[in-house]
């Protein structure tokens, strides 16, 4: 019931430093898996769905910034499967294109103070605690259900990859792809991108999802400042990489995944003859809150 047609397929990143080193780099196209549910969004809501569904809920309850790309595929979600839903906004009220796509999708909006929005789980219980139909989804979907439905993405990959790089910001996208290349058995090298600073917290993050030791690679170094924080080299970076590819990225999650990629070739990370694989997690209306950046 809870499906969409998954078109993602694989391109080829192509660029003269990678033949230089003899490398084959792609990129896994989550992005065009629906013009708004897209990227890992999708893979993270199909379970919470189906689960919220077969509880006999109704009416999905979340959480994000201003300019969330979670609160926008969970709003066009459940107007795309029948539910009603419900955003808890942080921060002052503000209109922006993100917000109005959300509303024209019905999602009602609720803005909350950075100190209240902490608590979710309150915030949740006050105003929807007598509410039998309404379904609790952590802010960015971040679940059991949602590392179930990232890691199919490794059941769709048709070639044996030396690495694979992903952004992080739950941690739920990287330890589902994780656990799909244990369940493969395969010898992938997982390397985390945290878009946060100070990201090391992220491998807690990953660990408590997975029932198992994993081994990965985080990277750190390449938060540009913070969530949601850019430099002039990142965004050179990417309008390069859009003029040479015509593929969309954005600053917050993906480019930062991709420049850190990138930057590892540079440093001679990987044998030649290697397949790398990055993972476009889609979240590229998260352009809408950073135009000015590209001025």
């Amino acid at each position: 019931m809870f499906n969409l047609e998954i078109f993602s397929p694989i391109q080829p990143w192509q660029h003269p430093l990678f033949a230089e080193k003899g490398l084959n780099v792609f990129i896994k196209r989550d992005d065009l898996i629906h013009p708004l549910i897209s990227g890992n969004k999708w893979r993270k809501l199909k379970y919470i769905l189906q689960k919220a569904h077969s509880i006999n809920k109704n009416h999905l309850v979340t959480f994000g910034g201003a300019y969330s790309n979670h609160l926008l595929a969970t709003a066009a979600a459940a107007a795309r499967f029948g539910f009603a839903s419900t955003g808890f906004v942080r921060g002052e009220e503000v209109q922006n294109d993100t917000l109005f796509l959300c509303r024209l999708h019905g999602m009602k909006l609720i803005f909350v103070d950075r100190d209240t929005y902490r608590e979710k789980q309150v915030l949740f219980e006050r105003y929807f605690g007598d509410d039998q139909r309404a379904y609790f989804i952590g802010e960015g979907g971040a679940s059991a259900e949602a590392v179930q439905g990232c890691a199919e993405l490794v059941d769709e990959l048709p070639l044996l990859y030396n690495h694979l790089f992903c952004a992080c910001g739950t941690g739920t996208t990287a330890a589902g792809i994780i656990t799909g290349l244990s369940r493969h058995k395969l010898p992938t090298q997982f390397h985390a991108v945290p878009v946060f600073k100070n990201g090391n917290f992220m491998r807690n993050e990953i660990d408590r999802y997975l029932p198992f030791k994993a081994d990965y690679t985080l990277h750190t170094e390449y938060h540009f400042g913070g969530y949601a924080k850019t430099s002039p080299e990142l965004i050179s970076f990417i309008q390069s990489f859009v003029a040479n590819t015509g593929i969309l990225i954005e600053p917050v999650y993906t480019g930062k995944m991709l420049y850190a990629l990138y930057d590892q070739v540079i440093k001679n990370r990987f044998n030649p003859g290697s397949n790398i694989l990055a993972i476009h997690s889609g979240g590229i209306w998260g352009l809408l809150g950073m135009k000015e950046k590209f001025m």
